[in-house]
């Protein structure tokens, strides 16, 4: 296997392991509630320490990435998380599951920029959106991997150990391993022989300049317009998807199975990444067809969908465990339709607004922006849950039993609605934004891009010219200075080393 083949499948290796570590807790948020007596909203709190975390981290990662060897930046990352979910594996208290989810972003963090960077630069304009949708595909399983795994194993009890705790250790072996085949095998076009510092290919700077260097680049990210509008948008977009972190519990209350739940979440997201694949394909054909505004359309279509499916899902179909087909059908449709953003839009206009150089702090500085809110929505639904419409905390004892479910799962699907619905309705209209600024900003970068290759040309020539120059040097020249007058010997081969005299002013 080729090695640029080899990295990707390694790279993608590593997002599916991202994912699933991600999507551990959400899986079993209903067995750590009771182990740790917490209700919705002190588990949507655990989701925001790690978020926060991540958020606070994206630009550290964006240094590593820009200055080391991407691989092994991935590499370390899955060591950090691995470890992190370790200790969550042996955490007995609401504090130490926190301060543990909040390590886990560390890890997380690193590695999401490196590997998104790595996908655009093995790309162009033609085929990025299909490669972000493949890219989402894989790392969407990782979330099946998680999320059925978890669930799965949950009611399982091994030597006196809760499946929940078996389920992050066995994740935080697997993720070690995908460390060390990345470390070992995988390969950052950027540094071909393997090494691991920037000073081999550049010149060495000093620390405070590659901060400073940083930052520079960072302002200039942060002004352009349209990643400005995407971010907004991705602040507003991605509150859906962090709020959905709670459709487990959802289903679970609802009254369905530990087994159904799983193939229910687990059809939503085969959904969401068969319509990853499709919306980057369907972007990339329209990008062709209407360049300037294509891609934000699709993406327009896709959020706003997103109102109806979600109401349908949650208010209009019947909190009933006999209704798994139709619950079924209903998650698959909504999660095909509202996956397109990303790979269709986002990820795309990211890699075409930026000079190549500063692909992975565009993507670092959006996953910052955008986690920092949007890991708000956990706690959000948990307290409108309890507090608004009236969600009952399971207590040690366990009361009500079902009918306490019932009217639970009423509870956090009415608060999961309102979490949707109002950030989704903000996310498409600040996408008509777009449609004037992204023309404008991708013309600016592609003649930027042009100049810079200009100048590198000239310069390139220059190179050779001066190269020309130490080769007659190299021959045995000798100058002698006389009256402003350069007197040059070189030897002519064809005149059997007769010596010619140049003269020149």
């Amino acid at each position: 296997m080729k090695a640029g083949t080899l990295t990707l499948v390694l790279v993608n290796l590593a997002g599916i392991m991202e994912r699933a570590d991600e999507s551990l807790l959400p899986g079993v948020y209903k067995e750590v509630g009771e182990a740790l007596h917490s209700g919705p909203t002190g588990l949507g709190f655990l989701t925001l320490f790690r978020s926060m975390v991540q958020a606070l981290c994206y630009p550290v990662a964006a240094y590593l990435a820009a200055r080391h060897n991407r691989a092994h930046i991935i590499a370390y990352g899955a060591f950090l998380w691995a470890a992190a979910t370790f200790l969550v594996a042996f955490s007995s208290t609401f504090f130490q599951v926190a301060v543990s989810r909040a390590l886990n972003g560390i890890g997380l963090a690193i590695v999401a920029p490196a590997i998104q960077s790595l996908v655009a630069d093995s790309t162009d304009d033609t085929n990025r959106g299909t490669a972000f949708g493949w890219l989402q595909l894989t790392s969407n399983l990782g979330s099946i991997i998680g999320g059925l795994f978890s669930l799965l194993i949950a009611p399982v009890t091994v030597m006196g150990i809760p499946g929940w705790r078996i389920s992050f250790h066995l994740v935080g072996i697997v993720s070690v391993i995908v460390g060390i085949l990345v470390w070992l095998f995988a390969v950052d076009p950027h540094f071909p022989n393997g090494s691991m510092d920037a000073s081999d290919q550049v010149p060495s700077k000093s620390f405070q300049s590659d901060v400073k260097d940083l930052v520079q680049e960072a302002k200039s990210v942060i002004r352009i317009p349209s990643f400005q509008i995407i971010v907004a948008q991705g602040v507003t977009g991605s509150f859906p998807w962090s709020a959905l972190s709670f459709a487990p519990m959802w289903l679970e209350l609802t009254g369905f199975s530990h087994e159904k739940t799983a193939i229910l979440m687990g059809t939503f997201v085969v959904a969401n990444s068969l319509g990853g694949v499709f919306g980057g394909m369907m972007g990339d054909f329209l990008s062709k067809r209407l360049p300037n505004s294509g891609r934000i359309m699709l993406s327009q279509i896709s959020s706003g969908s997103g109102i109806p499916l979600s109401a349908i899902l949650l208010l209009v179909v019947p909190n009933n465990p006999s209704t798994v087909f139709l619950h079924g059908l209903v998650l698959f449709i909504t999660g095909f339709c509202i996956s397109w953003n990303a790979p269709a839009t986002n990820n795309p206009i990211f890699a075409e607004i930026v000079p190549e150089n500063s692909r992975t702090s565009v993507y670092a500085l959006d996953r910052s922006f955008e986690s920092v809110l949007s890991s708000f929505a956990p706690p959000t639904v948990g307290l409108l849950a309890q507090y608004v419409y009236g969600y009952k905390p399971i207590t040690p004892e366990g009361s009500d039993g079902i009918s306490t479910d019932r009217e639970n799962a009423a509870s956090l699907a009415k608060a999961l609605f309102a979490a949707i619905a109002i950030p989704m309705a903000l996310c498409c209209a600040i996408y008509t934004f777009l449609y004037r600024t992204y023309p404008r900003d991708r013309d600016r970068a592609r003649m930027k891009a042009i100049t810079e290759s200009e100048i590198q040309l000239i310069e390139s020539e220059s190179l050779h010219t001066r190269g020309i120059h130490l080769q007659i040097e190299s021959g045995e020249r000798r100058e002698l200075n006389i009256d402003e007058k350069t007197i040059m010997e070189v030897p002519y081969e064809d005149y059997s080393d007769e010596r010619t005299l140049l003269v020149t002013r």
